[in-house]
């Protein structure tokens, strides 16, 4: 397989051989300069649909994630990092744009076979796009979701190598994948074949600087089948869920699902570990930034629902239904939904043990690493993130706003228009499509997101309420909302 890899990987500098000859110039030129002055690599792994709690490094007991917690171990531990979607493919874009996916048309997961037109615009300028103009060889290897066209493909917006699958899904063995631009069947699990060609794009690019993007499918749905080593301590394990006293809860159903998901889960941390063994062995642990993150958060009897913002409800009496939302459905922007596990190891710059507690967004991805790589956005690009490099290495950041804005305008299975204001202390959603959903938390007080006290008619509450709708509104001005008008 190594062989034939490498081949591909010839094709592929032929066919972009000239933004491989201005890699190639970088390398040489970096070459020369002392290992300390080099531009770090830039290795982000991207899971899909984990939850925040679904880590030995949270404090649970259940999941077997030994690599993932050295790995959050020996950098820095984000601990309050959201996505601005708690959804695929609009969480996605926003990582590669900084910008929010009612900016960029693409505000709910990407269903091919009925928006086959639909993608990311590759006029948009990403973070990976800017890495590759500034020397950098960048490969994806996994998930997309961003477009199935060929004028949405990741080659087409930043990426000079890919190998995955264009759409939001695949097999979870014996999966077909693009290699080299053609379909190939893989009988193997495809978290195992996702990270070899992941691992021979570094071997073949440890001597120049280069981007990584793992984007793994795991552990989002269907778990099974698993390699036994990863469903072993699952397969006869009783397991606890969350809520299991919540009224009406599939209790059976719900232990069941958190057995296969958790077994997913450990299948990317075994892999993981593969890759960090491997930067080891190429002795370039020391100049590599490994990321870690998911696209959004996960409930699994969280809230007595499964899923994440377009969660369905897992309970046998359902509520009654509303003009826009089925009985069974339970569109929301809880944390559990929001909140992503997420660490950076950077040897030398990120001291062990760092946890940054600020406020960050997927939106400010963009900026921090730029600013790792040393690079600049470019003059006229418009991000809205920020970037929290210095928080990174220990030091604080004058004035960090630890709001955040997040949105989900819903249109498979439910429709919605959900706007999502959180401070520290308070959330408030307003779904403008059903005012009738409108939700207020007060989470230095209730962080579970229990009681929703939007209908509390305190005027302390009340004072809350009209402040956050305040800012809600601003936000959707700033970026030039469609729904804004049904704000009115």
């Amino acid at each position: 397989m190594r062989r034939k890899i490498q081949s591909q990987g010839i094709t592929f500098v032929r066919a972009a051989s000239a933004v491989m000859v201005l890699a190639g110039i970088a390398a040489v030129v970096q070459a020369a300069q002392p290992k300390a002055a080099r531009r770090p690599n830039i290795v982000f792994i991207y899971t899909d649909d984990q939850g925040p709690w679904a880590l030995g490094a949270s404090g649970n007991p259940q999941a077997k994630t030994p690599n993932l917690d050295r790995l959050f171990a020996e950098g820095a531990y984000l601990v309050n990092a959201f996505t601005s979607t708690p959804v695929c493919s609009p969480s996605r874009a926003s990582l590669v744009t900084s910008r929010y996916g009612t900016e960029l048309s693409i505000t709910d997961y990407i269903n091919h076979r009925k928006e086959p037109e639909l993608g990311l615009d590759p006029k948009t300028v990403t973070w990976p796009e800017v890495l590759a103009k500034a020397g950098y060889t960048t490969g994806l290897v996994g998930k997309w979701h961003l477009g199935v066209l060929d004028r949405f493909h990741p080659t087409r917006t930043g990426y000079q190598y890919f190998t995955g699958f264009r759409g939001g899904g695949t097999r979870v063995k014996g999966a077909t994948l693009e290699v080299d631009g053609q379909p190939k069947k893989f009988d193997g699990f495809t978290v195992n074949v996702l990270t070899e060609h992941a691992m021979e794009f570094i071997r073949q690019n440890r001597r120049q600087p280069f981007l990584l993007s793992l984007h793994y499918r795991s552990p989002h749905e269907p778990w099974l089948p698993l390699p036994d080593e990863d469903w072993a301590p699952f397969n006869n394990l009783d397991a606890k869920i969350p809520n299991p006293d919540f009224p009406y809860l599939k209790v059976d159903r719900m232990k069941r699902v958190m057995c296969e998901y958790l077994g997913s889960v450990a299948s990317v941390d075994r892999n993981v570990g593969r890759l960090l063994e491997l930067l080891d062995e190429l002795e370039l642990a020391d100049n590599t930034v490994v990321i870690f993150s998911s696209d959004h958060g996960y409930n699994v009897a969280h809230h007595g629902v499964q899923y994440k913002g377009n969660a369905v409800w897992m309970v046998t009496k359902l509520p009654p239904a509303t003009e826009y939302v089925p009985a069974n459905r339970r569109p929301n922007m809880w944390d559990t939904s929001l909140r992503v596990p997420t660490a950076v190891r950077w040897p030398g710059v990120i001291r062990p043990g760092t946890v940054v507690s600020e406020t960050l967004s997927n939106l400010d991805w963009y900026p921090t690493i730029l600013a790792m790589a040393g690079a600049k956005v470019p003059e006229g690009v418009l991000v809205r993130g920020r970037s929290f490099l210095p928080l990174l290495k220990g030091e604080k950041i004058p004035g960090w706003d630890n709001d955040l804005y997040a949105e989900y305008s819903m249109h498979h299975g439910a429709q919605t228009h959900m706007r999502m204001y959180r401070t520290p202390e308070w959330k408030l959603v307003r779904d403008f499509r059903d005012r009738g959903r409108d939700e207020l938390y007060h989470l230095e007080k209730d962080p579970a997101e229990t009681t929703n006290l939007i209908r509390d008619p305190s005027p302390e509450v009340q004072r809350v309420v009209k402040t956050l709708h305040e800012k809600i509104l601003a936000k959707m001005r700033k970026v030039n909302d469609p729904a804004l008008e049904l704000a009115r």
